[in-house]
């Protein structure tokens, strides 16, 4: 069997060479070089039929959509899979990538479908005693241990498979490309044979792709490219709540996110996130503020967490579940605009249940927490704090904010801070400022507008909250 010819092109000046090298020979540049193979040309006059068609001729494509049986991915799906669809699945390891495949395949094949599951990394006696622990196995699922893709190929024929899972994408290989296990060449011309397959056989195909430590997708940008859909996995391995988003997806739109629970017998549906992440709230400790944010279309709400505590080195600041850059943002804004002394502290921020947070609504959250946690006073426990801070201290309104005032309700909270243009919402009470400071002024820091960074801060709270000692 001959060995196929390979080339390397660099990924910044384009430049092929036929051998790898730390360093592109046109460029100068450092680690581009990519392994891949040569184009193939297409001989002059090889195309068949018509090269173009009127657009109004052309049939809409509407696909029916058939669901997985897990309700959280087909909502991330918009109703569930596509004929010939491929969709991959990304996330780190351990985050029930093969636990939701696992169970979405016996869901299909409890309907009748025939599923195909190959397993690359585990052994068929792992795949299935995983498989009784989500419930019975129906008799119409198949398992295959095979890493070749063309043995894969023969599988998904022989079983005339109308959904196949392949786990992972990563560890499929075909001999006659003559590279490794995982390289560039072997991960991306698998997938487009295994998209090949799809489109031709009308079976709906699941990837599952592993993901790097930077978060991206492992191996060639390519992967993501030539699936139809992406879908992410995200959250903590040391907490039970996963959120699904649709980084991409050809059949509908990318806004949904699924909230999931991973547990032993597999992947739960979470009826109520807020009152699961709210769960074990402590409301007297101080540097905790509840805010309500949007994931996808659905607002939860979250426990900010802050922490100040007088350096022993250099101050430091960290984020856990938000971004570190936007957190310094928001302390410049505290130290400048509203005179809270920080300068000499470390200052640390979580997110509580492991949920990974963008949401430019919750800055007031994270200013609010933050003060708090400077003065050791807490803040109203029946609280939330909705608003996007500005570098002058302005507060900006929130997307969707009559949605997370509705939830924030719903869950009995009494009190929102909000910026002056929020709309009122029944069944809790809007307290309106224009900047952080005069929220904090609200709050009892100081004169409404007022910078307090020389005076002696003592933050006060709203009736009701307890007070500690001393």
């Amino acid at each position: 069997m001959s060995r196929t010819k390979t080339v390397h092109r660099c990924s910044a000046c384009g430049a092929e060479q036929p051998r790898w090298s730390g360093r592109c020979g046109s460029c100068a540049a450092w680690h581009t070089l990519v392994e891949e193979l040569p184009a193939v040309r297409v001989p002059a006059g090889a195309s068949v039929g018509p090269l173009a068609v009127p657009l109004a001729e052309v049939d809409d494509g509407a696909l029916p959509v058939v669901p997985t049986g897990v309700g959280e991915l087909d909502r991330v799906l918009g109703g569930g899979l596509v004929a010939g669809s491929v969709t991959l699945v990304a996330g780190e390891p351990g985050i029930g990538k093969s636990t939701l495949l696992l169970q979405a395949a016996m869901r299909r094949a409890e309907a009748g479908a025939s599923v195909l599951y190959v397993s690359a990394e585990e052994r068929a006696g792992q795949v299935r005693d995983r498989a009784t622990r989500l419930g019975p196995v129906p008799s119409t699922l198949w398992l295959t241990a095979q890493t070749s893709l063309a043995s894969i190929l023969a599988a998904i024929e022989e079983v005339a498979a109308q959904v196949v899972v392949v786990d992972s994408i990563q560890t499929i290989a075909d001999p006659e490309l003559g590279s490794g296990v995982g390289s560039v060449v072997q991960v991306r011309e698998c997938a487009a044979r295994l998209v090949r397959a799809a489109k031709d056989n009308g079976f709906c195909c699941l990837l599952v792709g592993h993901v790097t430590k930077d978060g991206a997708i492992a191996g060639p940008r390519t992967l993501e490219h030539v699936v139809d859909t992406v879908v992410s996995v995200e959250g903590d391995r040391h907490h039970s709540l996963r959120l699904l988003r649709a980084v991409k997806h050809r059949f509908g739109p990318t806004g949904e996110v699924g909230i999931l629970e991973l547990a032993a017998d597999g992947m739960r549906v979470v009826p109520d996130a807020s009152a699961l992440l709210l769960a074990d709230r402590s409301p007297q400790a101080p540097g905790s503020i509840v805010v309500p944010v949007l994931e996808g279309r659905r607002p939860i709400l979250v426990e900010l967490q802050a922490l100040v505590a007088p350096a022993a080195g250099p101050p430091s600041v960290r984020a856990l579940g938000s971004d570190t850059g936007r957190l310094s943002v928001l302390l410049g804004v505290l130290r400048r605009r509203v005179g809270l002394p920080l300068g000499r502290n470390d200052v640390v921020t979580s997110v509580a249940g492991g949920v990974r947070l963008a949401d430019p609504g919750a800055d007031l959250g994270f200013c609010l927490a933050v003060a708090s946690a400077a003065l050791d006073r807490p803040v109203h426990a029946t609280a939330v704090a909705i608003a996007e801070v500005g570098l002058a201290g302005e507060l900006r309104s929130a997307a969707q904010t009559p949605r997370r005032l509705a939830e924030a309700a719903r869950l009995g909270f009494e009190t929102a801070f909000v910026p002056p243009s929020a709309p009122p919402v029944a069944g809790i009470e809007l307290r309106r400022a224009a900047t952080v400071a005069e929220v904090l002024a609200q709050l009892g820091l100081g004169p409404s507008g007022e910078s307090t960074g020389r005076r002696s801060h003592r933050l006060a709270v709203l009736p009701g909250a307890p007070r500690r000692a001393g």
